[in-house]
């Protein structure tokens, strides 16, 4: 029933691009370390940069295992789940790599989402994941679910925010600097974000 995909293009591409929600899954090397999931959202922080690579927008949050965990060996999955019409399962296995706001690369990579004002919601990191396996599956037992809007709380939480602060929120958090268990995290002091030329 599922099948393996060379490249991210067609059909697939639009199925990727149309959900409103996907997850993240990572873990660090350690047989007993702590496994990762995350739930991604926020219309258009999400984009496909080409047949191999994809990339989002990691935004200010109350921890960085997804960072730590990449930082330490680049597995991730990503998955997307029809939650409308026909029912899917798309699954991106691959490297990723946390690209920070003082790499030379971050100017050019915010430019693939043209829909997200980044200062508002205090992005830390750009993951660009490289696919190195891509397979979908039924979906069968996906419930239907509606989407009716991305929610306001993130922007209305840390648009108050500046640089500064930020940084001092992230340094007051246990699990930014350092991952659940002891993994370097988001690196700190957190550089300005950069500013549109």
């Amino acid at each position: 029933m599922g099948k393996t995909y060379a490249r991210i293009d067609g059909r697939l591409r639009e199925f990727i691009e149309a959900q409103h929600l996907f997850f993240t899954a990572t873990a660090p090397l350690s047989g007993d370390g702590t496994v990762n999931l995350s739930p991604k959202g926020l219309s258009g922080s999400f984009a496909v940069l080409d047949e191999q690579t994809v990339a989002y927008l990691d935004f200010a949050g109350s921890n960085a295992e997804t960072v730590a965990h990449l930082r330490e060996n680049g597995r991730i999955t990503l998955m997307w789940c029809a939650f409308d019409g026909p029912p899917n399962i798309v699954r991106v296995h691959g490297r990723g790599e946390p690209v920070f706001r003082d790499d030379p690369r971050w100017p050019e990579l915010m430019t693939h989402f043209p829909a997200i004002d980044p200062a508002p919601h205090g992005p830390r990191a750009i993951i660009v994941v490289t696919a190195e396996l891509v397979r979908d599956t039924c979906g069968y037992a996906v419930p239907f679910m509606t989407y009716d809007e991305d929610r306001p709380l993130h922007r209305s939480r840390f648009e108050r925010e500046t640089d500064q602060s930020l940084d001092a929120y992230f340094h007051k958090k246990e699990h930014i600097g350092q991952s659940l268990d002891g993994l370097p995290g988001l690196p700190l002091p957190l550089p300005p974000l950069p500013t549109s030329s």
